[in-house]
Formats: structure tokens, C-alpha cells, sequence
């Protein structure tokens, strides 16, 4: 089935941006049975807060397509977009998400709100769920390994006068 073989590209991307300290969010998207963008997490090797998995893939797609409208293409993504990338998604007129662990702190597309569902002038198809365990398990395994880091840190105390 494509929905999990392009879900493991995503999986691979996500993978990369935890070696790299990221938080392990990947994307691609396809256009037929062809990757024509991909995006990890570059937030915090970028300094920057539009440095999402979704954002950069999109950024990739409409430059390899030639266009803003990506009508013909699917995203996939490991994490349940956020509003920023629900509304990229919009923008971008892709016709079908596909993402794998919920996000029940910034989810847009059903967990904390459904940006899809709004009277936007685009209704994006959403499956959820693909890869579900592989992608919630990367993100527990990241934010675990972060909270280890950061309790072994020496702790910042302000100066005395």
C-alpha cells in the first residue's frame, strides 16, 4: 500500500531530525507514486519558528512542481498537523493529508481543533493513524531522552548582590 510505504519516507525524515536534536517530525508529498517534496523539523538548527516538517516540504514541492497549488499531490506526515501547517495545507489546495500519531496539544486537523472542517474555501481528505505507533514511539523516545538531558544540566541561578 503507498499510504505506508511514503509513511516510512516520513519516518526516515523524522529519524534524521532526531539526530539532530529536533523534534522527530517528517513529511513528504506525492505527487502519483513520485516524492516531489520532503521536510524534517529545522526549528531549532534554523532558529527559526516556520521551520516544520510540513512547511519545508510544501516549500519543496511547489519549487519542484513550478506552483503555489500542489491540487494533484498527498501529504504525509508523522505528526498530526498544527494550525500553521493546517493552513499551509489549505493554501497549498492539497487534496489529502495523511498522518500518523495525534498531536493532543497542537493537533489541527481533529485533536484540538479541525482547521479542515472550517469554512475555508479547501476541505482537505485526512487519514489518520498510519504508522501510528512507530511515529507516537519516536516522539516518546525524543521528548524522554530530552527530559534526562535537561535534569542533568547544572541549573542557572541568578547572581547574589
Amino acid at each position: 500500500m503507498d499510504d505506508l510505504r511514503f509513511m516510512d519516507e516520513a519516518l526516515e525524515l523524522a529519524r534524521e531530525a532526531a539526530a539532530e536534536g529536533e523534534v522527530p517530525v517528517g513529511c513528504v508529498i506525492t505527487r502519483g507514486n513520485e516524492i516531489v517534496g520532503r521536510g524534517r523539523n529545522r526549528r531549532e538548527t534554523g532558529k527559526t519558528a516556520l521551520g516544520h516538517a510540513e512547511i519545508e516540504a510544501i516549500a519543496e514541492a511547489c519549487e519542484n512542481l513550478k506552483g503555489w497549488r500542489l491540487w494533484e499531490c498527498t501529504l504525509y506526515v508523522t505528526l498530526e498537523p498544527c494550525p500553521m501547517c493546517a493552513g499551509a495545507i489549505v493554501n497549498a489546495r492539497i487534496p489529502r493529508v495523511v498522518y500518523g500519531a495525534s498531536d493532543a496539544k497542537c493537533g489541527a486537523c481533529g485533536s484540538v481543533c479541525d482547521l479542515f472542517s472550517m469554512d475555508f474555501n479547501h476541505h482537505p481528505e485526512v487519514t489518520s493513524g498510519v504508522r501510528e505507533e512507530e511515529a507516537a514511539a519516536l516522539l516518546s523516545e525524543f521528548f524522554r531522552n530530552l527530559r534526562v538531558t535537561l535534569r542533568s544540566r547544572p541549573k542557572w541561578k541568578r547572581p547574589e548582590r
